[in-house]
């Protein structure tokens, strides 16, 4: 069957989108019109009933959350390496990580995007304040752990973890402190996007900025 993803250029899908390419898994796309809120149709809430991207037809089925579809990639292709197996002693600390980017960074920045959907019009000043100052923190956390353990979250190689935290400091680019302010950070950015499928990735999403 045809792994087919449903993606916005530069969204959440991005994840999965770079996923992948880098995992060299055949896969078809379609292009989700945010401008047509063709993410809220009968046909595509169908199969994503939470309305967002990414979606993911695996073995003819719908799936979707893209920190879980990120995790189930790197476990169906063990050969990249990308995620630590059950009894690897680092594997804790990948699923805490990926966890903390899901439930801690990601949700900051769609009230970053949409400040009026926690607090109301009156609010958007200040709950962009907030999530500015919180995310800014996130990043000083993250950059203090690469600093001390890294170059990469959990050590010296790559995993799904990172991809996603790269994906989570380019959205940050033009915050008034974006991601790569900080040293530690920048460099595994640049790590990654050296990648062959990060090009790749920019190459069929249309993208350019942060490239």
């Amino acid at each position: 069957m045809t792994t087919t993803l449903y993606f916005a250029p530069g969204a959440a899908s991005f994840l999965v989108h770079w996923l992948l390419i880098e995992l060299d898994v055949p896969h078809a796309l379609e292009r989700v019109d945010f401008s047509q809120r063709a993410q809220k149709s009968a046909a595509y809430l169908a199969m994503n009933p939470n309305g967002v991207v990414p979606t993911l037809v695996l073995d003819g089925k719908p799936q979707y959350e893209a920190a879980a579809l990120a995790m189930l990639l790197a476990e169906r292709h063990p050969q990249a390496g990308l995620a630590p197996a059950a009894g690897d002693p680092r594997r804790a600390d990948y699923l805490q990580w990926m966890f903390n980017l899901a439930n801690m960074v990601q949700p900051l920045f769609r009230q970053w995007w949409y400040p009026h959907e926690p607090a109301g019009e009156a609010q958007v000043d200040a709950v962009k304040a907030h999530c500015a100052a919180r995310i800014e923190a996130e990043w000083q956390r993250i950059d203090d752990h690469l600093g001390a353990h890294g170059p990469c979250l959990l050590g010296e190689a790559p995993s799904v973890a990172d991809f996603y935290l790269v994906m989570l400091m380019r959205w940050s680019r033009n915050m008034p402190r974006p991601a790569t302010d900080w040293p530690h950070l920048a460099a595994l950015a640049a790590r990654l996007k050296a990648r062959p499928s990060f090009a790749v990735l920019y190459e069929r999403e249309g993208l350019a900025e942060w490239a």
